[in-house]
């Protein structure tokens, strides 16, 4: 019976996960250029026309259209119905992988935190302060009406990642922003003392792709390319959210 009611609640995480996925579409391309969330609603980039109603259900329209728009025939990107699916895996795993009230709440609004700061980021290059700032509230909102006890953990935890990824940029000017400065304190409000998992993966991550870029365009070309480290510690993020808690007392009881 338990295993039951866990698979529908994955099932029901991944329906709203989708319907998540497609508002975040609209988050990470309207935000950084203040355009409003709510007005006007979606619509084709390029005829304009508002999208029907049936087709904005979240990847089975894009399918159905074969990824261009009903009116103009514009292309659709892929983008949009892999970011829904994308969104709707990630919340089925953080039910699966999470028990209790305050880890789930916290793993379902990270989740919805990082998938438009990655996009953002990646498509300008900024983090913007108005999710790092909502993310920080929302961490501790969270943490204060669920586990009131915790809250010095969280801050302590945010402190701590803020501090590591700031040693880091001031350590090599130019390499990473202050706003992944941020996205990390953050992360530790969210993550707790899995944040070290988090900052791990993304700096493995960013190195890896740093020697790939390196290897292919040179080590002179390659140390000027600009890699936005905000995608990194998304997946850093995630990494530790579905797995941090294993892997750290995996490391504590194999090596501590």
């Amino acid at each position: 019976m338990v295993e039951s009611w866990l698979v529908l609640l994955v099932v029901l995480a991944a329906l709203g996960g989708l319907l998540v996925g497609s508002f975040l579409n609209v988050v990470a391309w309207r935000l950084p250029r203040g355009e409003s969330l709510v007005a006007p609603g979606s619509h084709c980039p390029g005829c304009d026309h508002p999208v029907r109603p049936y087709d904005n259900v979240p990847v089975l329209s894009w399918l159905a259209l074969r990824g261009r728009c009903r009116d103009c025939r514009t292309p659709i990107s892929a983008r949009y119905p892999l970011v829904e699916a994308l969104t709707a895996a990630l919340a089925a795993g953080v039910i699966a992988t999470n028990d209790g009230l305050h880890d789930v709440l916290l793993g379902l609004v990270l989740v919805a935190l990082l998938v438009p700061i990655a996009l953002i980021d990646l498509d300008h290059r900024i983090i913007p302060n108005r999710l790092s700032a909502l993310g920080a509230v929302a961490a501790l909102a969270i943490g204060a009406a669920t586990d009131l006890d915790g809250v010095a953990q969280q801050l302590i935890a945010g402190a701590a990642a803020t501090g590591f990824l700031l040693v880091a940029a001031l350590a090599r000017p130019g390499g990473m922003g202050m706003g992944d400065v941020k996205l990390a304190g953050v992360l530790g409000l969210f993550l707790g003392r899995e944040v070290a998992v988090a900052l791990l993966v993304a700096l493995l991550a960013g190195t890896f792709v740093g020697i790939v870029v390196m290897a292919r365009r040179g080590v002179g070309e390659g140390r000027k390319t600009a890699i936005p480290f905000g995608p990194f510690l998304a997946l850093g993020g995630v990494v530790a959210l579905l797995a941090g808690a294993a892997l750290v007392d995996w490391y504590l009881s194999t090596f501590a």
